[in-house]
């Protein structure tokens, strides 16, 4: 099945912000940034922010449904990686490139843990007409470079369902996962 943007059906800037707000803890979505795309597929504002919160809107290049809000924390981080994307990196690249970056300390990372919500769906899952979204599924996921196995107590791969767990453990992109 194509995805949207072949089908050249970018969802409207308002069902945009709406989907993709969904990944956002309530609390937080009259106040979050969010990025989405213009009717050429480019990357853009949607709307200003003003709490720290930046949301992500689904890419329509590709297949599927996958929004993301995160602390502004990690926007550098975030930004870097679709900037080597949209130069062609491979995914070995683009990490090799940012460990380098954050170990120089010219790509900026927090100093304590900062969360991303990524609400997901399959692309039968999703209407880009409408806005619709049906079996979504969220996941957790809270980034600080070089974490431990051993300081933080979690285990390096799920081990019951909701259970968080340590990906990249002692890694420039370490980040516990918790996925309900």
């Amino acid at each position: 099945m194509l995805s949207s943007f072949a089908q050249n059906k970018i969802p409207s800037k308002q069902i945009q912000i709406e989907t993709t707000l969904l990944a956002s803890p309530e609390m937080y979505r009259d106040g979050a940034k969010v990025l989405g795309y213009d009717e050429d597929g480019e990357l853009i504002t949607l709307r200003d922010g003003d709490n720290g919160l930046i949301c992500l809107a689904d890419d329509p290049k590709l297949k599927g449904f996958s929004a993301a809000c995160y602390s502004d924390k990690l926007e550098d981080f975030m930004r870097r990686g679709r900037e080597l994307e949209a130069a062609g990196k491979s995914t070995a690249e683009k990490q090799a490139t940012r460990k380098k970056e954050i170990d120089a300390g010219t790509l900026k990372m927090p100093e304590e843990p900062a969360i991303v919500y990524v609400l997901y769906a399959s692309q039968e899952g999703y209407n880009p007409e409408n806005g619709e979204l049906t079996d979504s599924k969220i996941r957790y996921v809270f980034y600080k470079p070089y974490m431990t196995l051993e300081e933080t107590g979690l285990p390096n791969k799920p081990q019951e369902r909701g259970m968080p767990w340590l990906m990249d453990a002692n890694t420039h992109r370490s980040h516990i996962m918790i996925t309900p």
